[in-house]
């Protein structure tokens, strides 16, 4: 039975399935990496400075094509795109388990990150042109959370198929996951919701309403107004200070527990999840509570008093966690802390989809890449620190316990760089809205 003519279909709705795939997909991937870190360092023989730097191999490549490969998708469009983005890193994944020393290991990471970039500001891009403004928070809110599930389950599932079948074939049964997504995608996805069967003219009136039809072509990218524009700045600063908190959990919070608490690589491996699930209860919250900011009287104060909040409250749940000595209270904590860091994410996103204008593709990218900074600097920062500790002849807590102080300050910077926050029209000419007006603090 077809619907009224003048009654919306819900290919949309749809859609935000496949985003939400997309996103779990690439958690499950990139995170899995963590939990095999300390099997993969004991048969390659690898210090944790060496592993520090196969992890940063993934953040550097992932950083440095992002901007190119979001403005592949303004110039070309998301489908191709992202078909093409998760095919690469399921190949790469596949191949991390073919790795035989530490140069092999490093080239194969690098192309793995250099194949997921571009994933999220394709995934924005598709955002801004199937979902009206007043629905994206949410569809962000579903997609990250789900991205964190992916998280979640990495670790244990990880854990148990390395104990079953090995490191290397792990990554095989992982890499096999996106190609069935993306053969999916292709099939069903199109750029211009007007041409996709599924949507109905007065679906795409309910999307294009007080927007008017998207831009085929972006045109030329105004990088002078980019870099005086502070609200992209301030934004990027955001995103160092998540980034630089969640990698600590993406990459090393498992080889902690099974190092400096001395736990089995299985129960590293629940524990690890139990942190990534508060990211996941974050981002779940934090989507509908983007939409509700968007309809207050204040966005820009509501944005603020959000993430400079949930800062200060993540950089207090931290600074216990690291002092219990219970693992599990340790998790529980650490969870909490994540919870409020990420529960700012989808109001990050809504914000940078706003400073991106028409080039959401690129720009969002470049804001993505900013993120990538604090990624890495967490990322060596915690295998030089370990080893350095070691060499001074710490061992155990007193190896690894000092350096989540430096997390700590790092979550109370973003807590500043958020309460600075506003927003500005970025690029094209028109006159400011009364949110656009509001003064920075």
């Amino acid at each position: 039975m077809s619907l009224p003519a003048d009654r919306p279909t819900r290919a949309r709705f749809v859609l935000v399935l496949w985003l939400c795939g997309l996103a779990g997909v690439l958690y499950l991937d990139r995170i899995c990496m963590a939990q095999a870190a300390r099997p993969i360092a004991d048969d390659l023989g690898l210090s944790n400075l060496d592993l520090s730097y196969v992890h940063m191999a993934f953040t550097l490549a992932y950083g440095l094509f992002e901007v190119p490969t979001g403005r592949l998708g303004d110039r070309f469009g998301s489908r191709a795109v992202l078909t093409r983005i998760v095919v690469w890193w399921s190949v790469f994944t596949a191949l991390t388990g073919a790795a035989w020393g530490l140069g092999a290991l490093l080239a194969i990471r690098f192309l793995f990150g250099a194949g997921e970039a571009g994933a999220y500001p394709n995934a924005a891009r598709v955002m801004s042109r199937w979902f009206p403004a007043g629905e994206r928070g949410r569809v962000q809110g579903f997609m990250l959370t789900t991205a964190q599930l992916g998280a979640v389950a990495a670790p244990t599932l990880a854990a148990y198929l390395i104990r079953e079948a090995g490191w290397r074939w792990a990554f095989v049964a992982f890499g096999s996951v996106g190609v069935l997504w993306a053969v999916g995608f292709w099939s069903w996805f199109r750029d211009d919701p007007a041409e996709h069967a599924r949507a109905n003219a007065a679906e795409v009136a309910v999307i294009r309403a007080g927007a008017g039809e998207p831009p085929r072509h972006a045109g030329p990218i105004p990088w002078a107004a980019v870099i005086r524009n502070p609200g992209i700045w301030l934004l990027g600063l955001a995103l160092v200070c998540s980034s630089f908190n969640s990698y600590l959990y993406y990459s090393w919070f498992s080889t902690y527990l099974q190092d400096g608490r001395r736990l089995e690589n299985v129960d590293a491996g629940w524990l690890s999840s139990l942190v990534l699930a508060g990211s996941a209860a974050g981002v779940l919250a934090g989507g509908v509570i983007a939409d509700r900011i968007l309809r207050g009287r204040s966005v820009v104060r509501g944005r603020r008093l959000l993430g400079g909040f949930a800062y200060l409250v993540a950089a207090a749940c931290l600074f216990l966690a690291v002092r219990t000595e219970s693992p599990t209270a340790l998790a529980a904590l650490a969870a909490l802390s994540s919870m409020c860091v990420q529960i700012t994410l989808p109001t990050w996103w809504s914000a940078a989809i706003e400073q991106s204008g028409k080039h959401v593709g690129a720009l969002f990218g470049l804001l993505n890449m900013m993120g990538t900074v604090g990624a890495m600097a967490s990322q060596w920062f915690v295998g030089a620190y370990s080893d350095w500790r070691k060499d001074l002849g710490f061992t155990g807590r007193e190896q690894w316990d000092p350096m989540f102080d430096v997390y700590v300050a790092v979550l109370l910077l973003g807590a500043a760089g958020w309460w600075f926050l506003y927003r500005r029209t970025p690029f094209e000419s028109h006159s400011p809205t009364e949110h656009e007006k509001e003064p920075a603090p």
